[in-house]
């Protein structure tokens, strides 16, 4: 298969993904592996390792281990920001921030069989990844405020019903500060994709709330789906 070829494949099960995960290492808890099992086999579609106080060796060798549960489930396994590590890892999606790689220099690392996604504040962040081919998904946030981006001014419901009126033609997430109880905020808002951390790194059942978290997605675009061919006929 081409890395073209590669690529349209993992396209198409990112265009069925609805539930995206950051999770750390989990050093703490020294349940990594049993919990990627739980949340990926609750639904999770996509998950990203996502932890600053790894050190390189460390990195390559618990991305392989998130990359490996990923693809037993069935799921997509992502880096973030560093494009030789996404490289290293044979991962299928490097994600990067407006601050990163741009979208063309992070492309030349990974190759054409990798997905890209990108951040954004929604407005002409968002147009911009709409508008870029390279760009296979972008995230809309923060929505609330979240330790996880210390300093940055969520963006509110607003932007994300801003993005949602443009309907996008690239796949899109909301993210930041999304769990269980503002869920339906951001499902009336337009997005039927999100990213999650503390809503499953803190879970008591993450499994549980995967599987809530992914079935009320999937009705949601499901019914969006269904009123919008309605109305183009």
């Amino acid at each position: 298969m081409s890395d073209v070829q590669a690529r349209v494949r993992l396209r198409a099960r990112l265009a069925d993904a609805h539930v995206y995960l950051c999770t750390d290492a989990r050093r703490e808890r020294g349940d990594l592996e049993p919990f990627l099992h739980e949340v990926l086999a609750g639904g999770v579609d996509v998950v990203q390792l996502r932890d600053r106080t790894l050190d390189v060796a460390d990195e390559l060798a618990l991305g392989a281990l998130v990359r490996d549960v990923a693809h037993e489930h069935g799921a997509l396994f992502a880096v973030n920001d560093r494009a030789d590590l996404a490289r290293a890892l044979r991962a299928d999606v490097l994600h990067t921030g407006q601050r990163d790689l741009p979208v063309a220099v992070a492309r030349e690392v990974v190759g054409p069989g990798v997905l890209l996604g990108r951040s954004s504040g929604g407005g002409d962040q968002a147009a911009g990844a709409d508008a870029d081919p390279e760009v296979d998904y972008f995230c809309v946030g923060p929505v609330l405020a979240t330790p996880t981006k210390p300093g940055r001014e969520p963006v509110g419901l607003g932007a994300v019903r801003a993005v949602a009126d443009t309907a996008p033609a690239t796949p899109w997430f909301a993210i930041g500060g999304v769990d269980e109880a503002l869920l339906d905020e951001v499902v009336a808002a337009g997005a039927h994709r999100v990213v999650v951390v503390r809503a499953l790194t803190h879970a008591p059942d993450p499994r549980g709330v995967a599987e809530r978290l992914r079935a009320s997605l999937v009705a949601a675009h499901a019914a969006a789906t269904t009123t919008a061919a309605a109305d183009a006929r």
